[in-house]
């Protein structure tokens, strides 16, 4: 046998072994042509002239399958998993096409003979040359089949280490990064509403009869968080860019820049807000349609005067509008794109994808509004601006991921001290509770979930006692009478609390009674109730330890949950905010700004001419036009801006005589109410 039949039998013939994207190339060397024909000249030797027809025929049946096994092999089948065939399939099938499905040896094995009467076949050299540029052919086939797959496993070699580069898993001081990927990971289908509204309803009820119409279509970036609607404006950059100031660590640190059109624009929206008239930002917007703040602080108009609707495409819009000016690099799935919230240019960010979320949750979406919450908690997950934790628990709860929520706890536990909060010390004693009512869940696993719910319930109301009472007078359940008049559960228990603890507490129970008011949850804490009394009458050691962390802890909240009550607009929240805050002007497209905010640019000064000691009617007007200056005090200008100071001072003057003439003559004065009475008699006056 010879070294070139050895070879072969060791699976090293060319077309046989595995492909080697290295070693493909577009044509034969010189040595493979001449070894290919000699190995034609050597098996010309042995096969039998006859049949050489047919042979030659099954040889190229047999070379055009093969090369349909390895495009096959090269793209469909990633694992290798295509070379195993059942032996049905072997048996149906006849003996030349039996390559698509068989491993290497078998080819070689059904390989030989067709070779050997097709080279027998041939044994001119007019043969020999179309021979070889078959197999020429052939080879070149192979290559590009190899080049055409070679590129897919580089993408995915390329995928993987722009994964490791990016560092996915985060990499923090005070925390392991391994356990945030999963709670920060945000899904990209799961940001679009239809996603969860096909999922309750079926495509059909929410898209109808929807179909892109061609003529006048209007063609929009793609985007993530929001459909650019044909109602819209036309698109035009507004002046929004975003920056990459570092990488560190695997985490890379953004921000919004504005340019300085954009700045002249925000200098006029904010003279607009301090006019206290919406129609000075709506017709800002007219020019200025894609102006972030002035599209939150119309949406916030809108709402109050209860068109939804609109409020809701404001908001959509201004998102847009950011999703337009996203760096390339900028994620908002992988977790690891920060914003900085001490930038009053990335806060509009933030208050956007804010209301989106609430607006998702009012619409009956509660999953993608967990989603949006994960997000916004992913671009400052330290800071925590708008303290995201104090609701990403009743989300889940509404979305029915209780295991999520529990991973949540256990991996952030350790360095945030979750347990200290009344909403994640309640929400996860629910959510074990909500796992041990599952009709799927073994007997065993049920049990086990209902000792850790009822362990942890109780630990939760011994921790917060205040929690109850406001909790069963929302849930309009009439506590036991054993219940009220407890010292520990009376109304000492909340006019004990400290205002810190109060604000949360408050908050908590504002916004998740709906969750407890079901039949079975009332049960379960009804129960549990009655054991921490038990416990509280033996003296458990954990019921004066849990007091003493009440009275050193939440004396006071910072300054992002203040922030975070105020956007939640929850009454029994808002109510017991300190004065310090209730007493300071809120803006709804800043809400408390940070104190040590960095400030890119800043706004001119309004250049105000006034003495000191003015009169009350100097001061009337003013108030009514703020340029106005009626005593002309000493003023460092020159004589010509005097002049044009005086003409300014008689125009603005005219202006008041004419307002006030159109105020007193548009005023009409209610008359009495009449009572008059058709059956009356006529007489009874005369």
């Amino acid at each position: 046998m010879s070294s070139r039949a050895l070879r072969r039998l060791r699976g090293k013939q060319r077309g046989q072994e595995a492909l080697d994207f290295g070693d493909v190339t577009l044509d034969d060397s010189p040595e493979e042509q001449a070894e290919a024909k000699e190995e034609q000249l050597d098996t010309a030797n042995v096969s039998p002239p006859s049949d050489s027809k047919g042979s030659s025929r099954k040889a190229k049946k047999n070379k055009a399958q093969k090369n349909f096994s390895n495009i096959y092999e090269l793209i469909g089948d990633a694992d290798n998993e295509a070379e195993k065939i059942s032996p049905d399939e072997e048996a149906e099938k006849p003996d030349g096409s039996k390559t698509s499905g068989m491993g290497k040896n078998d080819k070689k094995d059904l390989k030989k003979p067709d070779q050997k009467h097709e080279e027998a076949s041939t044994k001119s050299l007019s043969g020999d040359r179309v021979k070889k540029k078959k197999k020429k052919k052939k080879t070149k086939m192979t290559s590009e089949d190899g080049q055409e797959a070679a590129p897919d496993d580089n993408i995915d070699l390329l995928l993987e280490n722009l994964e490791q580069s990016n560092g996915l898993s985060l990499q923090s001081e005070d925390c392991g990064g391994s356990d945030r990927k999963s709670v920060l990971h945000v899904e990209h289908r799961n940001l679009n509403p239809e996603t969860e509204l096909k999922r309750y309803f079926g495509a059909r009820a929410v898209l109808g009869d929807q179909r892109p119409r061609q003529r006048n279509r209007q063609f929009h970036r793609s985007t993530w968080m929001t459909s650019p609607k044909d109602s819209w404006p036309r698109f035009s950059r507004p002046g929004i860019s975003m920056t990459l100031l570092e990488s560190k660590d695997g985490i890379q640190y953004f921000t919004f820049e504005h340019s300085r059109d954009y700045q002249q624009v925000q200098f006029k929206f904010l003279d607009a807000v301090e006019s206290m008239d919406p129609n000075n930002i709506v017709a800002l917007l007219q020019l200025n349609p894609y102006h972030i703040d002035s599209l939150l602080q119309l949406s916030d108009v809108c709402r109050i005067q209860e068109d939804q609707e609109m409020a809701r495409d404001l908001i959509e819009r201004a998102l847009y509008s950011f999703e337009c000016a996203f760096h390339p690099l900028f994620s908002l799935t992988s977790g690891t794109s920060r914003l900085d919230y001490l930038r009053p240019e990335n806060r509009a960010f933030y208050l956007a994808l804010y209301k989106h979320m609430m607006f998702l949750e009012k619409r009956g979406c509660p999953r993608t509004a967990l989603e949006y919450c994960k997000l916004i908690l992913s671009l400052d997950p330290d800071s925590d601006p708008l303290c995201m934790l104090l609701l990403v628990d009743f989300l889940t709860l509404r979305s029915r991921e209780y295991h999520s929520l529990l991973q949540l706890h256990q991996d952030w536990e350790e360095h945030r001290n979750l347990s200290q909060l009344p909403n994640f010390a309640f929400s996860t004693a629910l959510c074990h509770f909500h796992l041990s009512q599952q009709e799927d869940t073994d007997p065993e696993e049920s049990d086990k979930q209902r000792q850790i719910a009822d362990q942890m319930l109780q630990d939760a109301l011994i921790m917060f006692p205040g929690v109850l009472m406001p909790l069963l007078d929302l849930c309009t359940v009439q506590a036991d009478p054993a219940v009220t008049s407890h010292s520990f559960f009376g109304p000492k228990s909340q006019l004990g609390q400290p205002p810190a603890l109060a604000e949360l507490t408050a908050l908590y129970v504002g916004r998740t009674f709906n969750l407890w008011r079901e039949a079975a949850v009332m049960l379960w804490l009804e129960e549990s109730v009655k054991e921490v009394l038990c416990r509280v009458n033996a003296k458990d050691p954990l019921v004066e330890d849990c007091q003493n962390k009440r009275k050193q802890r939440y004396q006071s909240a910072p300054r992002n949950i203040h922030r975070h009550v105020l956007l939640s607009e929850i009454k029994e929240a808002t109510s017991s905010l300190p004065l310090e805050v209730t007493t300071q002007p809120v803006m709804g497209f800043d809400p408390l700004p940070p104190l040590d905010s960095v400030i890119s640019y800043t706004r001119p000064e309004r250049q105000h001419a006034g003495a000191s000691n003015e009169s009350t009617l100097s001061l009337f007007f003013r108030s009514l036009l703020p340029n106005f200056n009626l005593q002309g005090g000493p003023r460092q200008e020159d004589d010509t801006e005097v002049a044009r100071a005086g003409q300014e001072l008689n125009q603005e003057v005219n202006r008041l005589m004419v307002a006030m003439r159109d105020m007193l003559a548009n005023i009409r004065f209610q008359e009495p109410p009449r009572e008059d009475n058709p059956y009356r008699d006529e007489e009874e006056w005369d």
